[in-house]
This record gives C-alpha cells, structure tokens and sequence, in this order.
C-alpha cells in the first residue's frame, strides 16, 4: 500500500511480499545421467498424467535405454485426502525402492 507523504509526488512505500521466513538452500546436486539409474513418478491423478508418463518414458529412453522406472501407481496420488502422510512418506519410499531421481506431474 503507497500513502502520498508530500505534494511533490513522492510516497511510502511497503514491501507486499513481507519477511522471510525460510532461509534459501542450495539445490541438490544434478545427475550426470540418466543411465543405469531409477526415476520415480509422482502424479495428482488429474488430467492426463498417464498418458505424459508414457511419452516422457518414450522419449527419454531414446536418450537414456538403461534408465529404471518406477510408476505413479507404486505411490498413489500426491494430491488428495493423505496427500501430507504420502509426501513425508517419499523419502523414505524413495531410499527403499532405490530413487535416485522423481518427476512429478500435474499433465496440464
């Protein structure tokens, strides 16, 4: 919200986005590829999800024949009534079945 001050045009000025809250992490380290190695998918179930994965899965394997896959429907939807439990449940799902990468899709 800007307040006039003076009659010379001049305001006050207050930042709309406010403190922050959360310190900025670095991101993590990126793979070099993506042979030999395991995606998972993630996916709301809402829109066309399914059909993504398939051509995402077509086309990097044109690029990437070794990657692994493990499907959306090992973890149900991350959109939903357990959506919180599911997500704090990732880490781990992901260390047990060997995830060293996740795509996680809305399909618009």
């Amino acid at each position: 919200m800007a307040k006039k001050s003076t009659g010379e045009g001049l305001y006050e000025v207050v930042w709309p986005s406010g403190e922050r809250k959360q310190r900025i992490r670095p991101l993590a380290r990126r793979l070099d590829t993506l042979n030999g190695k395991t995606v998972a998918q993630l996916w709301d179930y809402l829109f066309a999800g399914d059909e993504v994965f398939a051509a995402l899965e077509e086309k990097i394997a044109e690029q990437y024949p070794d990657v692994k896959w493990v499907s959306w429907r090992e973890f149900g939807t991350t959109h939903g009534v357990n959506e919180k439990e599911l997500l704090a449940s990732l880490p781990q799902r992901f260390k047990e079945l060997g995830v060293d990468a996740a795509i996680s899709c809305m399909a618009c």
